[in-house]
């Protein structure tokens, strides 16, 4: 797939003519990052925007004690890093590769070049900057007023929605997750969410094969969110 192919399929870019499309892609560079490598730190210059072209990323803050909270994942056709571009500050998160992944970089200067010859562009930003403040409030309400019994589940049918693979009933998350990360998920202790996990799993609600979690009845796990 070419570059200005795989934009048109970004919503960050949508409403763009193929000419517009071609003149971004000739200003995007591909780079690939190995599992489990730092894109970057939370606080660190941020001056490029990354367009996802296969893998997957993980956004994250460290809290007060060090501890990993996971913001967002995103794959295939999504973009990451797009606040400090806009603003010219330092990243506000950090992120990393869940797998391996391959991305499209385009620089700060590039962008703003491009924002001004085609202000269309602007709708299309705002839409997708809204929906990340959304997602990111109900995060914030998941947390302050769910037990991890409900955050767990409520992260596990999130998860499944985005990333799952259906078979019959069951769904199951094409995410390769350990325990530790689906911990930093939900702001949570890895052994609390190790319990949390036998629960559903002793339930019928899911089952756990190495890391790869599959959800097995999906009404009765959501009746476990208020």
């Amino acid at each position: 797939m070419s570059k200005a192919d795989l934009l048109k399929n970004v919503s960050f870019f949508a409403g763009l003519s193929g000419r517009e499309l071609n003149s971004l892609a000739e200003c995007l560079a591909r780079r690939t990052f190995a599992k489990g490598v730092i894109i970057f730190h939370k606080g660190s210059p941020g001056r490029t925007l990354y367009i996802i072209e296969s893998g997957k990323v993980r956004i994250f803050v460290l809290g007060a004690s060090g501890r990993e909270i996971s913001v967002n994942v995103y794959g295939s056709g999504e973009v990451f890093g797009e606040l400090a571009l806009l603003d010219d500050l330092p990243r506000s998160a950090g992120a990393t590769a869940v797998e391996r992944t391959t991305v499209l970089t385009l620089h700060r200067d590039d962008f703003l070049w491009h924002l001004e010859r085609y202000p269309k562009m602007a709708r299309s930003i705002i839409e997708v900057l809204s929906a990340r403040v959304r997602y990111t409030t109900l995060y914030a309400e998941s947390l302050a007023f769910l037990d991890v019994h409900a955050r767990v589940a409520k992260k596990l049918l999130e998860l499944a929605e985005r990333y799952g693979v259906k078979e019959g009933e069951e769904i199951q998350i094409a995410l390769h997750l350990t325990q530790a990360e689906l911990a930093s998920w939900v702001a949570a202790t890895r052994e609390h969410v190790n319990k949390v996990l036998g629960a559903f799993r002793d339930q019928g609600l899911i089952s756990v094969e190495g890391q790869t979690i599959t959800v097995l009845d999906p009404r009765r796990l959501r009746q476990r969110v208020p």
